[in-house]
């Protein structure tokens, strides 16, 4: 029977996809509704009967009895003699419900009938995964790589369900095999040509934040909060954290006996270094600790400017901004200051000479390259060898021993 064979499909449908049996009836109902419309222009005198259980279906039409040679609508009005051959005691003005049989309405009705079915399941499957994912924005999913293209990766979840990782939401050290297991963020759900498009990351604060989540049962918990997490992913992140029990440790707690909590994540975001910081509101401390590993010897607020002018002696400068300005940038988001930082000057220092002051003779692109490693003035520079100059700027070998014969005739 193809009723059967159409429940049955949407039993099947129904299995997979986890629709419940409202909505499932639901559809069903509206699906025979659209043919009806179709074959007799209107569907308002017919009750359809879904049985969901059974696996089958019933449509009963109601018509009213008219006089013979009285039917204008043939839908909507039976005449008293046709009646009468359902139960001979109607009598005008009476309804009659009779069972209509859908098979008699031909191949094409059903196959109208399976075509709008499959039409509103489709929608339905659609707007659903929609809705269940704009639900899990934030939330850590796992997939199976299925795809691997050049600017994105299908994942699919589950249930089958297509997932998306651009390879701009990807850590640089990633690199997946089709069937591989893949953890991810979900960061946006969009309909894209009337499909809905799930966005994942691997380089999202929050993905870290979730991971945390996951190794340390005191966030999880609400005993530590996460106040802020800055990333430059797949080389470093702080993480600055807050508990509101005083018994606990919150950076203690987060990296775990012998960095066991840490490890996982760090694995997880391919050896990514991570900074956990304990949060605090005294700008001035707050500041020292995003610098870490660096120790800062004194630190001047500007309020108004939202700057700190930050001092250490000389062989902190380089930790403090890290390789390629790394540290420092991080620090600076993660405390809201644009952070400066200048080394500490002793006595022996005064003669010291602003790399400013040699702009006449050195190009200011490479000035503002050895600025960008903490060398701001002629003794910083020469302080470092030629070979930790070419390791640390983008300067090549020459460039570098000419710099330093300009910088070493201004003290002779």
């Amino acid at each position: 029977m193809e009723n059967i064979n159409l429940i049955d499909t949407f039993s099947e449908f129904k299995e997979l996809k986890n629709i419940d049996r409202a909505t499932m009836v639901r559809v069903l109902e509206d699906s025979f509704r659209s043919v009806l419309v179709k074959i007799f222009g209107s569907d308002k005198n017919f009750d359809v009967i879904v049985n969901v259980d059974k696996g089958d279906f019933e449509i009963w039409r109601n018509r009213e009895v008219v006089p013979d040679g009285e039917v204008k609508d043939p839908n909507t009005q039976i005449a008293l003699s046709e009646a009468r051959k359902f139960d001979p005691d109607y009598e005008v003005g009476e309804e009659v419900v009779d069972e209509v049989d859908f098979h008699k309405f031909g191949r094409r009705a059903i196959l109208s009938l399976r075509q709008n079915l499959a039409g509103q399941i489709l929608e339905l499957e659609k707007d659903q995964l929609y809705q269940k994912y704009s639900e899990r924005i934030g939330q850590i999913v796992t997939g199976e790589v299925y795809q691997i293209w050049k600017r994105e990766m299908l994942i699919l979840d589950d249930e089958g369900n297509e997932l998306i990782l651009p390879r701009s939401e990807q850590i640089p050290g990633d690199f997946f095999h089709k069937g591989e297991t893949v953890r991810a963020v979900v960061i946006k759900v969009e309909m894209r040509n009337n499909n809905p498009l799930i966005i994942l990351s691997r380089t999202s604060p929050v993905f870290l934040e979730r991971l945390f989540e996951f190794e340390v049962p005191e966030i999880y918990d609400g005993l530590i909060t996460i106040k802020k997490i800055v990333r430059a992913p797949g080389e470093r992140a702080k993480v600055a954290v807050e508990s509101y029990d005083d018994r606990i440790d919150p950076v203690g707690a987060c990296v775990g006996m012998k960095g066991s909590r840490i490890h996982g994540i760090v694995r997880e975001l391919h050896n990514e270094n991570i900074d956990v910081i304990n949060y605090t509101t005294n700008t001035q401390l707050f500041i020292q600790r995003a610098l870490n590993p660096a120790k800062v010897s004194s630190i001047k607020i500007f309020e108004d400017e939202k700057r700190a002018d930050v001092y250490l002696k000389p062989e902190e400068v380089s930790l403090a901004i890290g390789k390629g300005g790394l540290n420092i940038r991080l620090a600076s988001q993660l405390t809201g200051y644009e952070i400066d930082v200048y080394r500490e000057t002793d006595d022996e220092d005064e003669e010291d000479v602003s790399l400013e002051e040699f702009s006449d003779e050195i190009e200011g692109w490479i000035i503002d390259e050895l600025k960008a490693i903490g060398c701001d003035t002629a003794k910083s520079v020469l302080d470092l060898t030629v070979e930790d100059l070419t390791k640390r700027t983008d300067l090549e070998e020459e460039t570098i021993r000419d710099v330093i014969n300009i910088l070493k005739a201004e003290f002779e």
